[in-house]
């Protein structure tokens, strides 16, 4: 069974391979790779072999229609009609099967530190799996509302950049600021990558800069990364990251002590989902929830406390409390007058 499982498995793997607009006609070689480092963590061919790979793709041609072409030009495979995609056709009884084992290997690791990040998504995962026996029943949708994430786009470039990241190679690309609207070109070592609100950011050492600078996924356009290997420097994101709100942090950026007053119902808010990790409650004055924290002054964190309006008062810093004031005087200023 686990081999039916793997099959299955490996034909998902493969149709988003065909489906890389960044990586096209990928050789069987890169086909082989691509599912033994899911499946197996490694791709030296010990635990899958080409002639597997051209049984999956008869398979999935035979049961699936999938419009499988080789390019002799290219030297690599892509379906013939752009469109496709195995996602498409309806889950057998053996994908869900394939589900299920994947997910009771998963919730095996769920407390493990690599996949901690990941409890929520796994334990949604599950309880779709777990409400029905058929979790495309489209009658769940009468009755049950999930959460839907809207993703802004980028992730397509997930496994091309964490190529980069692990080798240290040198990447080029076009990116749009969201200030100006301006295109530039851009010439990075990526060094992590990191989602936050279910927008991908990768961090990298800006080579025209000399500076460690964030991008967006999804504002990048013609990603190229190259087979040139940098040098990369002194960088460790858990510290680098230890104080920011959200995406934004600076190897210059100093941390301040920001201490809130909330009234009595965005007091349990703020305790059940903390601002930051280093949060902690000081204690209560005039009914009012005193919290205190250490982070940098950022964007995410003005608009997070923006977002509890009159309930919540920056006592501490002055240059966040008076952020706070502007932005206040300017509702005032556009609703009241």
């Amino acid at each position: 069974m686990p081999h039916i499982k793997n099959a299955l498995i490996r034909y998902r793997i493969i149709d988003r391979c065909l489906r890389n607009k960044y990586r096209p006609f990928p050789s069987k070689r890169d086909l082989r790779e691509a599912c033994e480092e899911a499946l197996f963590g490694a791709n030296d061919g010990a635990n899958i072999c080409d002639s597997t790979i051209e049984k999956d793709m008869f398979a999935m041609k035979m049961e699936h229609d999938a419009p499988i072409r080789y390019s002799k030009r290219n030297g690599g495979y892509y379906y013939e009609d752009p469109e496709f995609s195995i996602n498409d056709i309806p889950l057998t009884e053996e994908d869900l099967s394939a589900i299920r084992f994947a997910l009771k290997t998963l919730t095996q690791f769920r407390e493990v530190n690599l996949f901690k990040q990941f409890g929520n998504a796994i334990d949604k995962i599950v309880d779709r799996v777990s409400i029905s026996n058929d979790p495309q029943d489209a009658q769940l949708d009468e009755f049950i509302q999930f959460e839907a994430a809207v993703s802004s786009g980028g992730s397509e470039f997930l496994p091309v950049l964490l190529e980069a990241v692990k080798n240290k190679l040198r990447t080029t690309f076009e990116y749009s600021s969201f200030q100006t609207g301006v295109s530039k070109q851009r010439t990075v070592l990526p060094l992590c990558l990191r989602e936050y609100r279910n927008r991908w950011y990768v961090i990298t050492s800006d080579l025209d800069k000399g500076e460690i600078i964030t991008y967006a996924l999804d504002r990048i356009r013609e990603l190229e990364v190259t087979s040139e290997s940098v040098q990369r420097p002194d960088f460790d994101q858990y510290s680098y990251f230890k104080y920011a709100v959200g995406i934004s942090a600076s190897n210059k950026a100093k941390p301040v002590t920001v201490v809130l007053k909330a009234d009595d119902v965005a007091s349990k808010y703020i305790e059940t989902q903390p601002f930051h990790h280093s949060q902690k409650k000081c204690g209560i004055s005039d009914g009012m929830g005193i919290f205190e924290m250490q982070v940098f002054i950022s964007e995410e964190l003005i608009r997070s406390i923006l977002s509890y309006a009159g309930e919540v008062e920056v006592l501490e810093p002055a240059e966040l409390r008076n952020e706070i004031r502007k932005r206040a005087q300017k509702m005032k200023d556009i609703y009241l007058n």
